[in-house]
């Protein structure tokens, strides 16, 4: 659940009057991890699943950083923002780098940079180069018409080789692919390409992948922890998204992402209940609205009713469990609201794990003691018989 730490869920209740829908979540011990005052605005606990909050042990309150501590790895290091842009001897060695002239170079929420600069990048062909308020990485975007997909995802690739050369502290460069509809609204395409920092070592996916075990990615996961999967799912079409699960999209203009992970969830979950697997299956999947749409927008609203979403779709995913099947659910970082944006936050997190027909100690599964996002890994690790490896793979201690 991208950016719905303990403070964050916390702060959206305090300041969302209104009844308030977690029946499953509540269920599952979503209690046990907030304060006592929102007891009342919550539901039944029915006590048969673990719940916690966790610390990041990791430096920087990131994506690409909280994902890959869920899967064992903790950076020590800090990454910058860049309030500035980035710095002119980089631009120009980028610009050559390319064969392109750029603009713009200053710190923008992602369609603001696109919206504020669509008609110059379309006249001219220079791409649109910008610094997230919250993330430590490069943004380029393009119309697709103008720059090619393929090149703009090789200029994000050069852009993040360079920054790397350079010790310019960023964790991705980001490809922006966009398009205008025929009324001329801006559209982000699906074309979007991530150029990710080096993991630097083994992760759980890469224990299990060598265990034999069908490690299957949903969403942004796999570009976060760009390691090797099995599988790599990402919907973007809605003829794809099946009427009869009656999946959701919170968006007055439908720009949701929720609903194409849900539905590559119940994929990949069938999947995995029909096709001859004799390790079984990993999924590792990230619902990122109540990040991009709702927490960098301060929507506050529009977050609560995301999270009353991603609730509701918990009975489909537990449907689709068989017996002493695990589900883990948790958030990769904080979302900080402040007058002008929503920024990433080091805060607690949720864990809460759930294994199907069992109690609250998980069929003797092993707990930590919150001391980071890596105890989400360790737990999932012990399902598959390798909590050992795992532990001596990633350097965790439970």
């Amino acid at each position: 659940m991208d950016a719905v730490g303990v403070s964050t869920l916390e702060y959206l209740l305090d300041r969302f009057p209104g009844k308030v829908s977690l029946p499953n979540l509540s269920r599952l011990g979503l209690g046990r991890i907030l304060d006592e005052r929102f007891a009342a605005r919550l539901g039944r606990d029915a006590r048969k699943s673990y719940a916690i909050r966790l610390r990041q042990a990791s430096a920087s309150a990131d994506s690409v950083i909280g994902h890959r501590e869920m899967m064992g790895i903790v950076d020590p290091r800090t990454f910058n923002l860049f309030p500035q842009g980035f710095g002119r001897d980089y631009l120009s060695a980028l610009e050559e780098r390319i064969g392109r002239k750029t603009i713009f170079n200053r710190m923008a929420g992602g369609m603001e940079a696109i919206e504020l600069n669509a008609d110059e990048h379309e006249r001219t062909g220079r791409p649109i180069v910008y610094a997230s308020k919250c993330d430590p990485l490069i943004q380029i975007a393009a119309n697709e018409k103008v720059i090619p997909v393929k090149e703009q995802h090789a200029i994000a690739d050069a852009a993040f080789e360079l920054a790397l050369e350079m010790g310019i502290p960023v964790t991705r460069a980001i490809a922006r692919t966009y398009l205008r509809s025929p009324e001329g609204e801006i559209v982000r395409t699906a074309n979007r390409h991530d150029a990710v920092l080096p993991l630097g070592g083994k992760t759980l996916v890469d224990v299990l992948y060598a265990q034999g075990v069908w490690t299957s990615a949903v969403g942004k996961t796999s570009d976060l922890v760009n390691t090797q999967y099995h599988e790599k799912t990402k919907l973007t079409d809605p003829l794809f998204v099946d009427p009869a699960l009656k999946l959701r999209f919170v968006h007055p203009k439908r720009k949701d992402t929720n609903p194409f992970t849900t539905q590559g969830v119940v994929n990949a979950l069938k999947a995995a209940r029909c096709l001859y697997r004799p390790r079984g299956t990993f999924l590792f999947a990230n619902l990122v609205d109540t990040d991009s749409l709702y927490g960098h927008t301060r929507d506050v609203e529009g977050a609560v009713r995301c999270v009353e979403e991603i609730d509701r779709v918990i009975p489909l995913f537990e449907s689709l469990l068989s017996k002493d099947d695990l589900l883990l659910l948790t958030a990769d970082h904080g979302m900080q609201h402040r007058a002008d944006y929503g920024y990433h936050n080091n805060e607690p997190l949720p864990l809460i794990a759930e294994r199907i027909g069992a109690d609250a100690k998980l069929g003797g599964l092993r707990t930590g003691k919150g001391r980071s996002l890596c105890e989400v890994g360790w737990l999932a690790a012990q399902m598959f018989g390798c909590g050992k490896d795992y532990s001596k793979a990633c350097a965790f201690r439970p």
